[in-house]
């Protein structure tokens, strides 16, 4: 098993037709984050460059031909750090052509309740993004092609469970 954030970094720019993540926190501790949380819950207006760095790296996948989706696995009501991923980032990410997903299961089981927070990217290399209990990435685990089928059957359950974040998000949402 491989390790590393260049790693993830490196599957991100070199894959050849989609990548998928799952995420399934309500809460994810990223301290380079923690200024825009605060502006966000202070309501002050998002910042012009907010994100550009991963908008850039999902248009030039999306405007190759890439696909980038994602499904998110959430419960209301959103903590504050949910409202602030959704609000702020997935509608910037949208700019970018990146898709979003969401799975609410506020009012039905979790189709997933094991299912790991991870990215495949085509098919074929699944990533679980591993996190400590306050939702501090610890690093990516690269795992090895076998275990790809697994991972899709994920992705194929939270796709099947999950609806378009935009139609959510104007029910339940901003």
């Amino acid at each position: 098993m491989i390790s590393s954030s260049s790693s993830l970094t490196e599957q991100l720019k070199t894959f050849e037709r989609e990548a998928f993540r799952l995420e399934i926190l309500d809460e994810y501790n990223i301290p380079a984050s923690a200024e825009n949380l605060r502006a966000f819950l202070a309501g002050e207006p998002q910042p012009v460059d907010y994100n550009r760095g991963w908008v850039e790296t999902v248009r030039a996948a999306t405007q190759a031909g890439k696909r980038m989706y994602r499904v998110h696995i959430v419960s209301r009501p959103l903590t504050d750090y949910l409202r602030y991923e959704l609000g702020w980032g997935y509608v910037k990410n949208m700019t970018g052509g990146e898709e979003f997903f969401i799975l609410d299961t506020t009012d039905k089981p979790n189709p997933l309740p094991a299912a790991p927070d991870f990215w495949l990217f085509d098919e074929k290399t699944p990533v679980v993004m591993e996190y400590d209990e306050t939702g501090a990435f610890l690093g990516p685990d690269l795992l090895p092609e076998e275990n790809a089928a697994e991972f899709i059957r994920y992705r194929d359950t939270a796709l099947a469970h999950a609806e378009p974040f935009s139609s959510w998000w104007a029910k339940h949402g901003g």
